[in-house]
């Protein structure tokens, strides 16, 4: 029987490279990376290095867990310089968990850790306008869609369009 979301235990905790059998579970689908900027992870040591070098190393990469078990990752990239006042969030699921508002209850908790573990006073995402489910994430999580940017960035060789979506700190506004 599935759980409704209300009902579904959903944590962040840092990603770390004891986390491989689960990373595996979501990073080597070639569904699930589709629209994310990495391919499918196959090798295993590349992928535990990844999380060695990369995700235990990064300031806020989290694993999304349902009841303690991780099912997914989420980050914030605080920007620098003019933008240190945004960070970006990203995030990925395990495709068997999709449809069950883990990511949009994921997105709540890192919007609202977010600001404070960062001093930002904007989080912003970015979009392809095909994924209508990370919209419709987005959009639950309390994020404001808030442009349309044409010709945007290549991705897997193409050129494409990006929606920008984002969330202010209402403490700096």
């Amino acid at each position: 029987m599935t759980r409704s979301v209300h009902e579904l235990d959903v944590s962040l905790r840092p990603l770390c490279a004891g986390d491989l059998d689960a990373f595996m579970t979501w990073a080597s689908d070639p569904e699930v990376t589709r629209s994310l900027f990495w391919d499918s992870y196959q090798d295993r040591e590349l992928a535990r290095r990844f999380l060695a070098d990369v995700a235990e190393s990064h300031p806020w990469f989290m694993a999304i867990c349902l009841d303690a078990t991780p099912v997914g990752a989420i980050t914030l990239d605080r920007r620098s310089g003019a933008a240190s006042c945004r960070a970006e969030l990203g995030y990925v699921l395990a495709r068997r968990h999709w449809g069950r508002g883990i990511t949009t209850r994921a997105a709540s908790l890192a919007l609202e850790r977010g600001f404070s573990d960062l001093g930002v006073a904007r989080i912003e995402a970015y979009v392809d306008p095909d994924n209508v489910a990370s919209m419709r994430v987005l959009e639950k999580a309390g994020m404001v869609r808030e442009g349309h940017l044409r010709c945007y960035l290549m991705h897997r060789g193409a050129v494409r369009d990006r929606y920008l979506y984002a969330k202010c700190n209402q403490s700096t506004q």
